[in-house]
């Protein structure tokens, strides 16, 4: 059976044309050098002494100053093409991975995630814009699981790899973690050199100048299909990627996980990724995709009540398996997204959707440091799993397919 899904894993991604291909490329160079010292983050900064709700605070930030420019941003892959925005993204990102590797106080690592959540949230505002352009409806879902299998790949090993070099350098301390932050640097400007070489924009979103931020919005709540109320559950889906800063802090200040536990937490979350992307692609582009991620939001939670309440190193890993279905869900939801508006705006459709996960991202990290400082860590979890079952309700009132699918 394996060998029969990579066959058409492989035959897929000939077929398909050179934007998706070469963005997957850079994904996978991109995702090993971000997997480095994603699980140990807030670690990291914490060290530097910072408390829970500074925590929040610090991660904050970046979110506010990604508001201020989501829109431009959105405009601007419209405009001028997907490659530019692509190519500032990750260099704006290089920069924000050394200021964190060079940070000596936790005040310093704001100013590193204000670039780095910026440059973040540009690449997250292309990647779906990508597959959007250059796929087909009935092979959207399978097509952007299966840009994520390959590109998670890398994720299995870089927190197994950045435990052994954490150890070596001191264990889960500032010193012994910032070395990482240099070889994230790294690989970041190999992902540029990629885009920079190979990459050339889809035609329908290689520019279209007539297309300004007040026309462009305009367009998408005129001619979109439930925009509001896709974008009140774009709000709830971003919960889990920005309170994830207090995963692994919970599990190191609460369950005592030492690096090699907390790479491998991330790594099974990975492999979730890994094993499960394509044929959740299938079954949601065959049964449903709101159907799809009805069953896998639960197992979410279901992950976080291990996490809360089930003792030992091992469950750690169960954890890792659990919470891995959130990304897969989430990847299935951003199908859903492509199909909402026409396609020569999703430029301007994903700078709304960016103003929605820059909302998400200055509220989330500091409701996060409030209920772990006023109520307890344990509360952090309630939360997180409690927003990721009611946002079903709104999912449940969507259409299953639109004009533009």
């Amino acid at each position: 059976m394996a060998p029969g899904i990579v066959e058409k894993g492989i035959n897929f991604v000939r077929k398909q044309q050179s934007p998706f291909k070469v963005n997957m490329a850079k994904n996978i160079v991109q995702n090993f050098s971000l997997g480095l010292t994603q699980q140990y983050q807030s670690i990291y900064i914490t060290a530097l002494g910072a408390t829970a709700l500074e925590l929040g605070y610090v991660a904050s930030i970046g979110g506010i100053a990604f508001a201020l420019i989501t829109l431009p941003i959105g405009i601007l892959a419209d405009k001028y093409g997907i490659r530019r925005i692509l190519m500032a993204a990750l260099l704006i990102m290089a920069g924000g991975y050394a200021v964190l590797g060079s940070a000596t106080n936790w005040e310093m690592t704001a100013a590193a995630l204000i670039l780095t959540t910026i440059a973040w949230e540009m690449t997250m505002n292309v990647c779906p814009m990508i597959c959007g352009a250059s796929l087909q409806s009935f092979e959207r879902v399978t097509g952007m699981q299966l840009c994520d299998t390959v590109a998670a790949l890398p994720r299995l090993f870089a927190p197994l790899v950045a435990a052994f070099l954490i150890i070596q350098f001191g264990g889960l301390t500032v010193e012994g973690i910032r070395p990482l932050y240099w070889i994230e640097v790294g690989g970041i400007l190999i992902s540029f050199g990629i885009v920079w070489r190979f990459f050339t924009n889809p035609p329908s979103v290689s520019g279209s100048r007539g297309i300004t931020i007040s026309k462009g919005v305009g367009r998408v709540f005129k001619e979109g299909i439930h925009v509001k109320r896709w974008l009140a559950y774009v709000l709830a889906n971003m919960l889990p990627n920005y309170m994830a800063i207090y995963i692994p802090l919970y599990a190191k200040t609460m369950r005592g996980a030492d690096p090699y536990s907390l790479g491998l937490m991330d790594a099974v979350y990975w492999l979730i990724v890994v094993l499960f992307a394509m044929p959740v692609g299938l079954s949601a582009d065959r049964f449903g995709r709101k159907n799809l991620i009805m069953l896998m939001c639960p197992l979410y939670a279901v992950g976080l009540m291990v996490l809360a309440y089930v003792p030992g190193d091992m469950t750690l890993i169960a954890v890792g398996f659990l919470t891995g279905f959130i990304q897969l869900a989430g990847v299935t939801s951003g199908s859903i997204s492509v199909e909402l508006v026409p396609k020569e705006l999703l430029g301007s459709w994903y700078g709304i959707i960016g103003m929605a996960r820059s909302l998400s991202s200055i509220v989330s990290p500091l409701i996060g440091g409030i209920i772990w400082n006023s109520l307890g860590p344990i509360y952090v979890l309630y939360f997180l799993a409690i927003t990721q079952i009611l946002k079903l309700g709104i999912l449940w009132t969507m259409p299953k397919s639109t004009k533009y699918s």
